[in-house]
């Protein structure tokens, strides 16, 4: 294979305006549309570092670079408008993290594929607001952290203390936020403010291997380890006064609590049994990918139906780890306060995916088509008056929930017209690493990253140190560059800027 130099790369790259890239067609084999990535001006320096590091000759393993993963997105059979890399992206197994693509669904040479969703599949925020202020937190912040920590099982081998067997399992897997509501552990307004009102129609419990349950059981209600947290986060600037009131939030300084995780063992066991099905398909049907990772099935093949039913399957899942969270974190809160999670207003704001593909109806080319949007690190972000939307958002648009990294802050921004039209309704979703795992865990010393955050005020519970260094602030790209070049691209708007006081690890 012939390695291109640097310089004959960016004859296929080209500037659309200050905050957005083209890469055209050409850039790698048999690209169907073009792609498109949205960076500022310190963020493009590290998009191009990676692509210039790749064409050092000798350079083998690791991933593509992110240019060239959404390039190669590009040439997957039946895909429309271009494929997109957000200001987050960076490069992932497959798709790069921060990648959308949409399929169309009348296409019949269209395809699925489980790298465009992830291994954590429906990871995603969820932010719940209370009525307390950071005055009311401080004095007993250290409690509260570690009570947080004590209810919410955390860590790599964490065990939920949700009651299960297989036969809820089952009927968690098919009924997702609507099992937690009948089982009690959720509010029925918590669905209203849930992306697909927390359960995927098309789940069917019956397509997911014994492994992938055997893996699920015991892990619901857990937050996990990796980049998952649940944080107690205090609004620290409101960007959008209306938007900000119709979530509930008020004023400056207003406590609210973020958890991000997903589907657990489960969802990664899907995602691993949908390859190896693919591969065979793809054989079988004939289709050439550019890299192998991009292992996919047509939409309408056995294997794609059964890998979208098993995907919705966990995507459930995920709704109802995240409701079974919430229902431990407003126990903890309502001990600490001696207050029900009610008297606190302990609401759900909202509840975003960023791992999913979904089916959905967008305007291609002046038409109306049905679309399957896979959204990898990116997330849907529809603008007002949507019909998917909740009633409370219809002014404002969908909140969307961007996680800051361990110590720094997060924002909350709502979807625009100009997203719909640009990228299907998608933004970023959180800061996207800049440096791996591996380089993260050498370069930086757990005691120094704690003590760092305890200066700036911020309580620390983790079960692993080896985690902290991982997930340092050092070891990804600043939120503020990723979500001030969404806001700049007009396809999302910022409505509020949160600072965490306490975050909770596994």
């Amino acid at each position: 294979m012939v390695v291109r130099s640097y310089d004959d790369e960016m004859q296929y790259i080209e500037r659309i305006n200050d905050h957005c890239w083209r890469i055209k067609k050409g850039f790698q084999p048999n690209m169907n549309v073009e792609g498109v990535f949205y960076v500022n001006s310190h963020l493009e320096k590290l998009m191009f570092e990676e692509l210039r590091n790749s064409c050092r000759p000798g350079m083998i393993g690791g991933f593509l670079p992110g240019v060239k993963q959404i390039a190669n997105v590009a040439a997957l059979p039946g895909i429309v408008g271009r494929s997109v890399g957000l200001p987050d992206v960076h490069s992932g197994y497959g798709f790069a993290i921060g990648n959308m693509a949409a399929f169309d669904m009348e296409d019949p040479m269209s395809v699925v594929s489980p790298g465009g969703v992830g291994f954590d599949i429906n990871c995603g925020v969820r932010l719940i607001r209370t009525n307390l202020f950071e005055e009311d937190v401080q004095p007993v912040k250290e409690q509260l952290a570690q009570s947080l920590f004590d209810h919410i099982p955390v860590g790599v081998g964490s065990k939920g203390i949700i009651p299960m067997n297989a036969r809820d399992l089952d009927e968690a897997l098919e009924m997702g936020m609507d099992w937690s509501l009948r089982e009690g552990y959720v509010w029925a307004e918590d669905k209203e403010h849930c992306e697909e009102y927390g359960r995927m129609l098309n789940a069917d419990p019956s397509v997911v291997s014994t492994r992938a349950k055997k893996r699920g059981l015991p892990q619901l209600g857990t937050l996990g380890a990796g980049n998952h947290y649940a944080e107690i986060q205090v609004v620290d600037e409101i960007y959008d006064k209306f938007a900000a009131s119709k979530m509930g939030i008020d004023a400056k300084g207003q406590v609210v609590l973020m958890i991000h995780c997903g589907s657990r063992g489960f969802g990664h066991q899907v995602a691993t049994d949908a390859l190896v099905s693919m591969e065979k398909a793809m054989k079988r049907d004939k289709i050439e990918v550019n890299d192998r990772q991009l292992a996919c099935a047509r939409i309408n093949s056995k294997e794609g139906k059964e890998y979208l039913s098993g995907m919705a399957a966990a995507a459930n899942f995920a709704w109802v780890n995240r409701s079974s969270m919430t229902f431990l974190a407003r126990q903890a809160f309502a001990k600490m306060f001696n207050l029900t999670p009610d008297d606190l207003d302990m609401h759900v704001i909202y509840d975003v995916s960023h791992n999913i593909a979904k089916m959905e109806e967008h305007i291609v080319d002046g038409k109306r088509k049905r679309l399957l949007v896979h959204r990898k690190g990116s997330t849907r972000a529809f603008p007002p008056h949507h019909p998917l939307i909740p009633v409370d958002y219809q002014l404002t648009g969908q909140p969307v929930l961007i996680g800051g990294t361990m110590g720094t802050c997060s924002y909350v921004l709502t979807g625009t017209e100009q997203g719909m039209q640009e990228t299907f309704g998608s933004t970023c979703h959180g800061a996207g690493r800049a440096i791996s795992r591996a380089k993260s865990r050498r370069n930086l010393d757990f005691q120094d990253v704690l003590d760092k955050l305890a200066s700036k005020g911020i309580s620390v519970r983790v079960a692993s140190p080896k985690l902290v260094m991982e997930e340092a602030p050092e070891s990804y790209k600043n939120v503020t560059d990723v979500v001030d070049t969404c806001q700049a691209a007009g396809i999302s708007k910022k409505t509020m800027k949160l600072r965490p006081i306490a975050v909770i690890k596994g």
